[in-house]
C-alpha cells in the first residue's frame, strides 16, 4: 500500500520543505525544483497560501511529487487532498489525523521523536515516520538507537542542511530527508529564482 509513493521518496531523497506566503510564486518555484534536480515539494500549512500553492503546482506540473506538510487536522487533510497533494506529513503523531487519513486511504507520514511515539504509531500499522525535530531530538545517535529496536524507516527533518545531510543518508533506515535550507522563504518572497536554483542544485548533488 502506497509503495509507489515511498519509492519516489527514496529516489528523490531530499524533500524541500516550503513555507510560501504568495501562492502566485508557486509555479515558478516548482519549475526551479524540477529543472535543478529535486522534483518534489512539501508545502507546509503554516501559511494561508498553502492550499492554493499546491493547487497551482499541481495544475502546472502534474507529475511533481507534492506533499502537504504541517497538517494538524482532518480539515487540513481535506484541503490538501482537494488541492492535489499526493500525501500528507505532520510534525507530530495525532491518532485522530492518522485514523482519518487511513479511512480515506491517504498516505500520512507522522512525526515522532521517541520510542513511545514509535510504538503508538506502529499500532496504526505505520512503517515510515518523520523524525522531527531531528537535530533537536538527538540527531543521528537518537535515530540509530530507535532503529536498533524498531523495524521502521525515517524521514528526518529539522536542523538538517548541506553540512549534515550526507551523514543521515548514509544510515540505512533513512529513506529521505526534509529540509528548508534550499528553499528559504526570504528568497521565494524576493523571487530570487537563480539563487534558489543554485541552492537546489547543491542539495540535489548531496544525494
Amino acid at each position: 500500500m502506497h509503495t509507489a509513493l515511498y519509492e519516489k521518496l527514496k529516489q528523490i531523497k531530499v524533500i524541500p520543505v516550503i513555507t510560501i506566503n504568495h501562492a502566485e510564486y508557486a509555479v515558478a518555484l516548482a519549475q526551479v525544483l524540477i529543472e535543478n534536480g529535486l522534483p518534489c515539494a512539501e508545502v507546509t500549512f503554516r501559511t494561508p497560501a498553502a492550499a492554493q500553492a499546491i493547487k497551482n503546482m499541481r495544475a502546472a506540473y502534474p507529475d511533481l511529487l507534492i506533499c502537504a506538510g504541517t497538517v494538524l487536522t482532518p480539515a487540513q487533510v481535506d484541503q490538501a487532498m482537494a488541492a492535489g497533494a499526493d500525501f500528507v506529513v505532520s510534525p507530530g503523531f495525532n491518532p485522530n489525523v492518522v485514523a482519518y487519513c487511513q479511512q480515506k486511504n491517504i498516505l500520512i507520514i507522522p512525526g515522532i521523536n521517541s520510542p513511545s511515539l514509535v510504538e503508538q504509531a506502529m499500532e496504526f500499522d505505520l512503517k515510515v515516520f518523520k523524525f522531527f525535530p531531528a537535530e533537536a531530538s538527538g540527531g543521528l545517535p537518537m535515530l540509530k538507537a530507535l532503529s536498533a529496536v524498531y523495524p521502521v524507516e525515517f524521514m528526518p527533518t529539522g536542523g538538517i542542511d548541506l553540512h549534515n545531510v550526507r551523514a543521515y543518508f548514509a544510515f540505512k533506515s533513512v529513506i529521505a530527508c526534509g529540509g528548508s535550507w534550499m528553499v528559504p522563504t526570504a528568497l521565494i518572497e524576493a523571487q530570487q529564482w537563480d539563487a534558489l536554483a543554485k541552492l537546489v542544485t547543491e542539495a540535489a548533488a548531496a544525494v
